[in-house]
């Protein structure tokens, strides 16, 4: 049996902690007796008392402070009598059991309030250093606690509700504080970048596993993930891309496998409410940011991806993809470029492939060794590919597709001719990979292709285009099926769907040029016969759907891109 705290303590000067246990508990004592008349004088008069004893004199010294109040803080909520209404939660024990444990919050609320004032009396140009050095004091302390628990086998024992309601509390008092004062975006946005540098630097959960939850509640609070997607500057968005895609990255590994613990489970269901969430209010940011959030989504994991792929803009009307007779090539939209803020050429430059590409897009020249090289830098060491589970550069063959598509839809516009689309380099290396690649290669090839089937733009046009002229010139029946199977496994999922695959599958399967169902692999088992036929009747005709379960085949009646009512239960 180890009391709470003992994880906690440091070796400090002798009577130093009973002093800052003293200050604290003087705090404590101002915060709850305060009113709006003495509340300034009694501020003013503790900020008197920290100065006189000299805590806060020198970095050293105000670390100390930070670091054994954070320290107290932790331990009181751990050990004090919680009041009236406090939550009784289940955590474990250090042997392991679970139990029903209260926890006080008075010293860490009050903490926050310290820290707030401080901040507020601190000239402009300290208040996000000041911020910066208390988040890194109480980001120390926790993995300090993780760090003691962890040589003595107790690691899974440790509680992280005190840590996460100390950071809740500042998150949300200071952006409170700053709305008061009515500082300008810029500082609000620079004190949320402090917070946002310890959740990626710090506290991510590939870094620290038993923070995850406290991690991903912290991370798409109304006072942090809001706040930097109405930012007028577009920074706010990167920092919040940056932290999911950190998300997605300590998921990957479960996911890929598909081996989902109960924990890992109502992590994944948390991830997917958040999605839904930036799907309802903040469309535009999913717009900019899909092609860095589809390249740390594992490809078993449908859903999620199809979430952030049937984004649009709000401005935006979809048109209705079961329009008899759609003139898709006729669509205002459908010339217009999406926004991409993501770096969709980082993975081509770091592999060094970029100069290689640039050179056969322009000239054409020297083709057969530039596709006798491109397989080959499209595959991984095999000691990491067993790590990752694919032999292929998954991001790298998601670079090469956007790219090479983006420089195709420049080179279209310029010789304004639909006629060059099948004879243009671009289409030689899609063609090429299409062809040569074996089958994990080929599917991670068509769902880099598949994940620019989104709303109506110029890319979803050519994408589709391309995919439908990979169908139709196919030299093997087995690139038909494969294509077949990645614009399948997609709409099989609960809706919403995207746009652009919708209208893709649809045109494959009415337009008799691609003779799709005289391909044998549509009736190659009753069971797929059927899926096939209730699939089709979804897309050709959404009300029929249900007829179709009458005669017992597959119901997939939930085909259709977003609105409020398509929006999955998680």
């Amino acid at each position: 049996q180890y009391p709470p705290g003992v994880f906690l303590r440091s070796n400090d000067p002798s009577g130093l902690r009973q002093q800052v246990a003293k200050l604290l508990n003087t705090w404590i004592q101002i915060c709850n007796k305060s009113d709006g008349t003495s509340q300034k004088q009694n501020h003013a008069q503790y900020l008197s008392l920290l100065q006189q004893k000299g805590v806060l004199k020198g970095d050293e010294n105000a670390d100390r402070f930070f670091r054994i109040t954070t320290e107290l803080c932790v331990e009181s909520s751990l050990t004090a009598v919680a009041g009236p209404g406090a939550a009784l939660e289940e955590s474990k024990d250090n042997n392991g059991k679970l139990v029903k444990r209260p926890l006080s919050y008075t010293a860490i609320d009050a903490f926050s309030k310290l820290v707030v004032l401080l901040v507020k009396y601190a000239d402009v140009r300290s208040k996000t250093s000041l911020l910066s050095k208390v988040l890194e004091v109480v980001s120390g302390v926790l993995r300090k606690e993780l760090e003691n628990r962890r040589m003595r086998g107790l690691e899974a024992t440790m509680d992280q509700r005190p840590y996460f309601r100390m950071f809740l509390d500042l998150q949300q008092d200071l952006t409170a504080s700053y709305e008061a004062e009515n500082l300008s975006d810029e500082h609000t946005l620079a004190m949320l970048q402090r917070f946002a540098d310890v959740y990626h630097g710090v506290l991510q959960p590939v870094l620290i596993p038993g923070f995850a939850f406290a991690w991903l509640e912290l991370v798409s609070h109304r006072s942090f993930m809001p706040k930097l997607l109405r930012s007028k500057t577009e920074s706010g968005w990167h920092v919040l891309q940056s932290l999911l895609v950190d998300l997605f990255k300590f998921l990957e590994p479960f996911l890929r496998d598909i081996q989902l613990s109960p924990a890992v489970h109502l992590l994944y269901k948390g991830t997917l409410r958040v999605l839904l969430v930036l799907l309802h209010d903040f469309p535009e940011f999913l717009c900019s940011f899909h092609f860095s959030l589809c390249d740390v989504i594992p490809p078993t994991c449908i859903q999620l991806r199809n979430l952030i792929l049937s984004a649009f803009p709000r401005t935006m009307r979809l048109p209705d993809p079961f329009t008899p007779n759609l003139k898709v090539d006729l669509l205002a939209e459908i010339s217009q470029p999406p926004g991409i803020m993501s770096n969709y050429t980082r993975a081509l430059e770091e592999s060094g492939l970029r100069p290689a590409v640039d050179m056969y897009l322009q000239t054409g020249q020297n083709s057969m060794k530039f596709f006798a090289d491109l397989n080959e830098h499209l595959l991984i060491p095999v000691a990491k590919a067993k790590e990752t589970g694919t032999r292929y550069n998954t991001p790298l063959i998601n670079s090469l597709v956007l790219y090479v598509g983006i420089k195709a839809i420049a080179q279209l516009n310029k010789k304004s001719t639909s006629a060059s689309l099948q004879h243009s380099a671009p289409m030689g290396i899609f063609d090429h990979l299409a062809s040569t690649l074996d089958a994990e290669g080929r599917y991670l090839f068509l769902n880099a292709i598949a994940n620019q089937l989104r709303f109506p733009n110029n890319h979803t046009h050519y994408f589709s285009c391309v995919l439908l002229f990979l169908f139709a010139e196919a030299r093997h029946e087995i690139l038909q099926e494969q294509i077949t199977r990645v614009l399948l496994e997609r709409l099989i999922v609960h809706r919403p769907h995207p746009w652009g695959l919708l209208i893709t599958f649809i045109e494959l399967i009415k337009n008799r040029r691609y003779k799709f169902w005289e391909h044998s692999f549509t009736q190659c088992a009753p069971e797929i016969d059927k899926l096939f036929d209730s699939v089709a009747r979804s897309c050709m005709n959404p009300a029929a759907a249900a007829a179709s379960v009458a005669d017992g085949t597959p119901a997939v009646s939930q085909i259709g891109v977003v609105n409020d009512s398509s929006l999955p239960k998680v």
